[in-house]
């Protein structure tokens, strides 16, 4: 299944930011998203995964498959701070009707934390739980908003290898990052798409 991204314009607070935007999303390749803070690609990310509506264009899933095959991580952690690790990761398991949770367990270094209430963990150790919940989705497509942030270089490291493993066993996924993760895949600088500003040569006139 491909997601296709045509001509689509977004806003934040009303405001456009972007018009035009058009990619593809393939199985087995990633898309990274380059470009300055602010310029939309947060906006852009929560509106394929379907959290907001787009000012126009259109997302489209060809083949088998629809918006239900994509999983979205942004800047929150998504973990519930009174249940342990293990208990996080069942309860989205269960969302998802995807059973075990051991793999996720073991490709986030959290086998040894499973029983430690999430919020007993450090940032990092909270962002690594919060990244393993995609492993228990079942979802194709993984939308990834600055994943990274508060792990540090062999943690970075360890995400790396799981979004390739991700990859490599027919998956795909759109990330907004600075780092370079040496994944199978291209990179968009969105500022391309910037929306044009409105002429305020006639300021006046806007409020008439």
């Amino acid at each position: 299944m491909t997601v296709t991204i045509a001509g689509l314009s977004i806003a934040r607070g009303g405001v456009p930011v972007l018009e035009g935007v058009r990619f593809a999303l393939t199985p087995g390749r990633a898309l990274i998203l380059r470009g300055p803070n602010g310029c939309g690609k947060t906006t852009l990310l929560r509106t394929i995964a379907g959290l907001q509506p787009p000012l126009a264009g259109d997302i489209t899933f060809d083949g088998t498959g629809d918006e239900d095959d994509i999983a979205y991580a942004g800047h929150a952690d998504g973990i519930k701070l009174t249940l342990t690790v293990a208990e996080n990761l069942q309860f989205w398991a269960a969302i998802f009707a995807t059973g075990a949770i051991d793999a996720a367990l073991d490709a986030f270094d959290l086998r040894g934390l499973r029983d430690r209430p999430a919020g007993a963990l450090s940032a990092g150790q909270k962002r690594r739980l919060g990244l393993a919940r995609l492993m228990v989705t079942g979802r194709r497509y993984w939308i990834l908003d600055e994943p990274t942030v508060s792990l540090d270089r062999a943690s970075v490291q360890q995400f790396a290898g799981v979004v390739q493993g991700h990859l490599e066993s027919g998956g795909g996924a759109l990330i907004a990052t600075h780092i370079d993760l040496g994944l199978d895949g291209d990179t968009l600088d969105v500022s391309r798409f910037r929306a044009k500003l409105p002429d305020l040569d006639n300021f006046d006139g806007a409020f008439l």
